[in-house]
């Protein structure tokens, strides 16, 4: 496509974000909406809109050249990635659950389920590709390096005498020529046989041409029949064109044009670098003095006017509140030395009282938001709204009404480059004449107000030392003497920093949920299918691990656990996670840490090594497979040794000292979370996702993509329908372990004369035990346990309103008392 219609699907994104902002942000406040129901249907209709604008705004700043556009698009996109999430956080509160059925939605917007796919923006990556090939050929050196270190020598061969060795090839030599003799003998028994028969007679000639004829007229008739039925079912629009299945002259040219944008995009680029250079150069030659000396004349300006209004020079604005910015706000003297007096004042009064104050307004707010509670359900506040509209009226009051008949290349424009360089600069200046107006300040009241200058300095030393306080203690550095480079080799060698598996967020197949709604209108909870836990993945993990702003701004996240039966994928979604945004991947699995960093003093060490070069090295993934046993109700025998415990007291200390700007995951995986003590782990990973058998959906396409990516072919004779009925409680695990025992490469070489049949699935994937229901009932009752299944079996039954009754009426008691 060209760069106009990219320009056309950015306007119409912004036409539908501006719709979207002003029935997000009315005029008047919206009332409290009692219906659970209609509430999470109005968000979740927000939440599939934000998707589609999200969905647009990906594919063009994929592929839009113009670099300062494409700069403007990236903060909207944000922007709207946080939006979502919110609006996630939003749905799982009201609702009570980490999946949501939205098939009603689709279906009153006219939409597929794939339109509610939620897509990996590809800037993920590429805007960081250099960083991530010095990680690769980093972590590809050390573990070169590991490996000749640990390479095993090799076994020293026997001695063996003459006479032994001539021995042994004399029985392999005549075995061979036995089999070889063996094979002759049987060869002429066959042929004297053929010969001793006797010829045929005209009858039989006859019979046997009948028979020949027969044969070959059914097989013509055949081929035909299965041609017209062939042309049939296409004419019909029930089977596609084998002329379409191969790629068309069009998408061929439509790739080929992708790929020439994305260098004309990178070529774009570099210019823009360049020019940035060359624009700033010349600012700092031509405007820097000018523009000092004009900052300068204004604050001496401020200097006269407040001695002239007030009959005192005023103090300095510091450079906490802004500086000599102050001074150029749209405000008389008096005003400003008004609002620096109320600041004096506030610095001055004590803290007890300030904490005192922040007491009873944070009873007042919680008395507040109870009472908005009784009223109703309300919409959380936003921290992305606000940007969204500030980049959307840049979007219409700029760009939108922009003539750009004259920039057919689409390259950037100077004057722009120029405008925001001149705003940095400006803010590097005024640093640099503050430091030197706050010395002719001090001068000139000296020079004029000798007793009032004494006054100020000590009252400055004052402020000072009141501003000062009492510093964080900052966290000790056990490894500061290390470079990075060293501590992943040590990393490495321990086995505790590992290479991901090259794997795509979309290659964990999946079918979409079309009875969810329905199902839960008749009070029945349905299981999630795995295109579902596809999507959640996709929102806590890899959209706020992708982006900085995001991930600082957007519901924070730590901890994730992943549970369900072997085989369901858990391991291979960390993989996918960290593929998708270039995280590093860290494995601190009991197992993998037992007798590794001894005694506490070593395990201090290694949780410190991790989370360090995890911070370095951000985005990072920290595996925790076989979660449970960190938390174990009692160690078995056999595991006593290993100390599966050992990580149970310090971990989640660690974990508490990650912030917004740490883009660190923990996720922890499971297949047995009932051996483990529930709050505990509970506490430790805030987010539990359960991943279930696949459906019958899934199971089709499970069958269908796996047979084809181990090279088979999928005709008609395999009976893809029937096996998903059959292979009803497999995992995708048990799926790949049966067609790679089935589709051989022998198997594969016979395909043109002997198709497969679903009937050779069924042998290998009946020895194979599968997920029984029981297992599956028995994660169900667990995670009803846990926190969000406690408040979703409230929500159902409709305890909530009565739990909360009794305590309305123990504050009335009380207040009666008081």
């Amino acid at each position: 496509m060209s760069q106009r219609t990219y320009n056309k699907m950015w306007a119409d994104a912004h036409l539908e974000l501006s719709r979207l902002l002003t029935e997000e942000l009315p005029a008047e406040p919206l009332h409290p909406e009692k219906d659970r129901v209609v509430f999470f249907q109005r968000v979740a209709m927000f939440y599939v809109r934000y998707i589609q604008i999200f969905r647009q705004l990906e594919t063009v700043y994929d592929l839009l050249v113009h670099p300062q556009k494409r700069r403007v698009i990236r903060a909207i996109l944000d922007g709207v990635i946080g939006r979502l999430l919110e609006l996630k956080n939003e749905m799982v509160e009201k609702e009570f659950s980490e999946y949501h059925y939205m098939d009603d939605v689709l279906h009153d917007l006219k939409l597929r389920p794939a339109d509610l796919e939620i897509p990996i923006p590809c800037y993920f990556v590429t805007e960081c590709s250099r960083e991530l090939k010095e990680r690769k050929t980093m972590l590809t050196e050390i573990l070169k390096m590991v490996q000749v270190s640990e390479r095993p020598q090799p076994p020293l061969l026997k001695k063996m005498s003459p006479e032994v060795a001539i021995k042994t090839i004399q029985v392999a030599e005549r075995a061979r020529q036995g089999r070889l003799r063996a094979k002759l003998n049987e060869e002429s028994r066959n042929m004297n046989r053929m010969y001793r028969t006797k010829e045929p007679e005209p009858a039989d000639i006859e019979l046997a041409a009948l028979c020949i004829q027969k044969v070959w007229r059914g097989h013509v008739e055949r081929k035909k029949t299965k041609i017209a039925r062939d042309e049939e079912m296409i004419f019909l629009g029930m089977a596609m064109d084998p002329r379409h299945q191969v790629p068309c002259p069009a998408e061929i040219k439509a790739q080929a044009s992708e790929s020439c944008t994305r260098i004309k995009q990178q070529e774009h680029e570099e210019d823009f670098q360049k020019s940035i250079l060359a624009v700033r150069k010349q600012l700092r030659d031509v405007e820097s003095h000018d523009m000092s000396e004009k900052m300068k004349d204004q604050i001496r300006e401020w200097f006269i006017e407040c001695r002239d209004a007030t009959g005192s020079f005023p103090d300095y604005p510091n450079d906490e509140d802004g500086g000599s910015a102050l001074i150029f706000a749209e405000k008389n003297p008096q005003q400003l030395m008004e609002e620096i007096a109320e600041k004096e004042k506030e610095d001055s009064n004590n803290r007890p009282k300030v904490k005192e104050e922040k007491r009873e307004k944070g009873k007042k707010e919680k008395g507040k938001a109870e009472e908005e509670e009784e009223a109703g359900l309300k919409m959380l506040p936003s921290a992305f709204l606000s940007d969204l509209e500030v980049e959307n009226k840049t979007f219409v009051d700029f760009w939108q009404t922009r003539d750009e008949s004259t920039n057919f290349n689409q390259r950037h424009e100077v004057e722009l480059i120029k405008e925001e360089k001149r705003k940095v600069m400006e803010a590097e200046l005024r640093v640099q004449v503050d430091e030197q107006m706050r010395q002719e300040l001090a001068e000139w009241k000296l020079a004029v107000d000798k007793d009032k200058g004494g006054k100020t300095k000590a009252n400055a030393k004052k402020k000072k030392g009141s501003k000062s306080g009492k510093r964080k203690k900052k966290e000790k550095d056990l490894t500061a003497d290390r470079t990075l480079e060293s501590l992943c080799q040590e990393l490495v060698e321990q086995g505790l920093l590992k290479k991901a598996n090259n794997v795509h967020l979309q290659d964990y197949l999946g079918d979409f949920s079309y009875l969810g709604t329905t199902l839960r209108q008749y009070d029945i909870e349905p299981m999630p299918s795995l295109s579902d836990v596809r999507q959640v993945i996709s929102l806590y993990a890899i959209l706020p691990l992708g982006s900085q702003v995001v991930h600082e701004k957007a519901p924070l996240i730590k901890a994730i656990l992943l549970t369900g039966p072997t085989g369901v994928g858990k391991k291979m979604l960390v993989h996918a996670i960290c593929h998708e945004t270039g995280a590093t991947l860290f494995d601190l699995s009991p197992l993998n840490t037992a007798g590794k960093y001894p005694g506490k003093s070593g395990l201090a060490m290694m949780l410190h090594i991790v989370f360090k070069v995890a911070r370095l090295l951000q985005p990072s993934v920290i595996l925790i497979e076989d979660a449970e046993k960190m938390f174990y109700k009692k160690v078995p025998k056999e595991e006593k040794e290993l100390d599966p415990k050992r990580l149970k007291k310090d971990l989640p200390k660690f974990l508490k000292l990650i912030k917004g700007e740490d883009r660190v995951l923990i996720i922890g995986t499971t297949r047995d979370p009932q051996s483990s003590d529930i709050k505990s782990l509970c506490k430790m990973y805030s987010k539990i996702i359960l991943i279930p058998r696949p459906d019958y959906g899934s199971r089709y396409i499970l069958w269908k993509q796996l047979i084809k990516k181990h090279s088979g072919e999928v005709t008609k004779s395999l009976d893809l329908s029937s096996l998903a009925k059959i292979s009803d409680g497999y995992t995708p695990g048990h799926m790949v372990q049966v067609i790679q025992s089935v589709v051989t490469k022998r198997r594969v070489l016979q395909q043109p004369n002997k198709p497969l049949t679903a009937a050779e699935f069924v042998a290998p994937l009946a020895k194979i035990d599968p997920v029984f229901q029981e297992e599956e009932e028995a994660l169900k009752n667990w995670y009803a346990k846990t926190p969000l299944g406690k408040k979703r079996i409230k929500a159902a039954t409709g305890r909530e309103e009565e739990d909360e009754a009794p305590v309305k009426g123990k504050d009335k008691k009380k207040k009666g008392k008081k």
